[in-house]
């Protein structure tokens, strides 16, 4: 597979690259930010991407929603050390083949890769219960959307772009905190859901709001 590795840790890129060539693997490029990883996908068109999460300037989440909605063809595996069931749904639900953790053996990473090439799912058995468990819960209905106010929306939209925490929002907005935590609970109560990723997820796939490139 022709294959873009995003990770701002240009130790483990070097690393990555040497042991995705022992299998065959041609890597096309390498980004050390979101920013870079979109605009090298936008350009080189890789099969995959191997996308970290916590990345500067844009966020390997808010490039995966922005690379899913615009070339739906760039398979984008999230590969972290990051164990967190908020990523791991706000991740698939944004649009990323797999979530695949750091400390994985070589095996079982390479056996994730050739599953994702196929077009299943790159997941351990544990974060598949962990998806299906998540999943099974019921969804908001189009009343509900229809019942946020134009700040929600706002709020919400901010969510989408990547300003989750509500000190950015705070400050984006130009409101105070526990304003920002009044309208983001409410959002939440409005859409029947429990936390900030599984509303940006809710509201890329109802396209409450569109993602920004």
């Amino acid at each position: 597979m022709r294959i873009v590795i995003a990770d701002d840790h240009a130790l483990f890129r070097d690393g990555l690259r040497s042991l995705l060539s022992t299998q065959g693997h041609d890597i096309v490029g390498e980004a050390k930010n979101g920013r870079e990883a979109i605009d090298l996908a936008r350009r080189l068109k890789p099969d995959l991407i191997l996308m970290d999460v916590q990345m500067p300037e844009i966020d390997g989440l808010a490039a995966t929603r922005t690379l899913t909605a615009e070339l739906p063809d760039v398979k984008v595996i999230i590969l972290t050390a990051t164990e967190d069931d908020a990523k791991l749904f706000e991740a698939i639900k944004s649009g990323a083949q797999g979530y695949l953790l750091k400390n994985l053996e070589a095996d079982d990473f390479f056996s994730m890769l050739d599953r994702a090439s196929l077009g299943e799912p790159a997941l351990t058995p544990n974060l598949a219960r962990k998806l299906l468990h998540e999943f099974a819960r019921p969804a908001a209905d189009q009343h509900d959307q229809n019942a946020l106010t134009a700040r929600e929306r706002e709020v919400l939209e901010l969510m989408v772009e990547g300003i989750t925490s509500n000190r950015r929002l705070a400050k984006r907005l130009g409101l105070s905190e526990n304003t920002v935590k009044f309208h983001v609970r409410n959002i939440l109560d409005k859409l029947r859901l429990h936390t900030r990723a599984e509303a940006v997820g809710y509201a890329l796939r109802k396209k409450i709001v569109e993602p920004q490139s």
